[in-house]
């Protein structure tokens, strides 16, 4: 996708692929779901036009927080505010935010501690032992989150969201062309709300 400027708020998240073909049939002839074979997908939606700006495929095995610097570092555009849900809240994940100089919105996990002092992450520990969550993720449209379970929930219907491919290269191949299908039919068919007086 073409560089389209600055991008005021990306939100991310993951969600699950299976994997059809030869593991699927041993499935079906010991009936062992040790056999079962997912694919994880995690995507970076823009908030303002609702597509996606990076996406990124990974063995099920992969946490959330080790995708986020691939899919940030694939943006190449600069990004003010990106929200993720707590399984990004780590020391692994915020120095990248920082060094990109983007606002992150990440709730901590319901035992955070608080990490060295002056850390931005500690106000949202305070507000989380305070219990004005509400407020926080209120105060910066946390809400939007919703967007990237949309964003899922869009390629699930439009496309596939069973991986057939029994290699894995040929997997993410046929992942990359899916998303570029979804965002040519948001920019084709995606309303647009008009405020009346």
């Amino acid at each position: 996708m073409p560089t389209r400027g600055a991008v005021e708020h990306v939100v991310i998240d993951a969600t699950g692929l299976k994997v059809y073909g030869e593991g699927e049939w041993k499935t079906r002839k010991q009936d062992k779901n040790k056999w079962r074979i997912w694919r994880k997908l995690h995507l970076a939606v823009d908030v303002s036009t609702h597509e996606v700006i990076a996406e990124e495929i990974s063995l099920v095995s992969v946490g959330d927080n080790e995708v986020l610097a691939t899919l940030l570092n694939s943006l190449r555009r600069k990004t003010q505010q990106v929200s993720a849900d707590g399984a990004n809240d780590t020391r692994a994940c915020h120095p990248v935010l920082k060094k990109k100089r983007i606002t992150p919105s990440i709730p901590p996990r319901s035992n955070a501690g608080y990490w060295e002092e002056g850390h931005p992450r500690n106000e949202a520990v305070k507000v989380l032992k305070e219990d004005k969550q509400a407020e926080w993720k209120k105060d910066r449209a946390y809400h939007k989150q919703l967007l990237a379970e949309t964003a899922m929930f869009r390629y699930k219907q439009l496309l596939r969201t069973k991986l057939i491919l029994r290699y894995y290269n040929a997997q993410v191949s046929k992942w990359l062309a899916n998303m570029k299908a979804m965002n040519k039919i948001i920019r084709l068919a995606m309303f647009v709300r008009q405020q009346t007086n």
